[in-house]
């Protein structure tokens, strides 16, 4: 079973010291949320499983992969794939070509056109669109490219960081269930979100960042009724 496994890890920018002997593990198969308030530390664990930071203390590893030392691209060829905080999909390119441009690391041409149809089947509202450039979308639709083209990479972990951000509540919805049927279908997910109480509906387990380190963690239905989640996160 692959695993992805943070111990101990230390991040600075500079004289900020961004993540403090953070630690979390991720199994195949799950769906984990990273909880936190902003600056809290999630975007840069993102960053730093990606092999955009590089951690200064503590191990990261996936599926025996050294994730502190490895390349970007050796990491998403090894399957795990980040959908950035933002979408940062291209605006004058269509919903398609963005959509081909997560096939830069596959060489299987039918692989990557079968990829591309689950996308569209996944996701009606892009096929609709396929022709559309990417910057006239809505944001929940741009939202779902982004998810979209991180797909056809063929990713066996994926990272989401706050794709729930700047949505209405009913669109909101709609890609928390996108997330549960990709999940369903095979993909391990971990995910970055503020909107706590839409993660933890979907989500197997989670932890709560707190300036750095990970200050709680449980299974999400029992940190759902946590008064003290409750009152930070969830409005209580």
């Amino acid at each position: 079973m692959s695993r992805l496994e943070v111990a101990g890890v230390d991040v600075y920018y500079g004289r900020v010291h961004a993540l403090r002997e953070l630690s979390f593990v991720v199994d195949e198969g799950e769906i984990v949320c990273l909880l936190g308030n902003n600056g809290a530390g999630k975007s840069t664990t993102m960053n730093m499983l990606s092999g955009l930071v590089r951690p200064k203390a503590g191990t990261v590893s996936w599926d025996g992969l050294d994730l502190a030392t490895a390349k970007p691209w050796t990491i998403v060829s090894a399957g795990l794939v980040q959908v950035p905080e933002g979408r940062r999909i291209f605006s004058t390119m269509t919903v398609h070509e963005n959509l081909l441009l997560g096939s830069h690391t596959v060489k299987d041409q039918k692989a990557i056109a079968g990829r591309i149809d689950d996308v569209y089947q996944l996701m009606p509202r892009l096929a609709e669109r396929r022709k559309q450039q990417g910057g006239t979308l809505s944001g929940g639709e741009q939202q779902m490219l982004a998810i979209g083209r991180a797909l056809v990479t063929g990713p066996r972990l994926l990272l989401l960081d706050e794709p729930s951000m700047g949505l209405a509540p009913l669109v909101v919805k709609q890609v928390m269930q996108i997330i549960s049927t990709v999940n369903e279908r095979g993909t391990t997910v971990l995910l970055v979100e503020q909107n706590a109480r839409a993660a933890l509906k979907i989500a197997d387990r989670a932890y709560v960042v707190d300036t750095g380190r990970t200050t709680a963690e449980g299974p999400a239905v029992e940190l759902a009724r946590d008064p003290r989640i409750i009152e930070a996160y969830l409005g209580g």
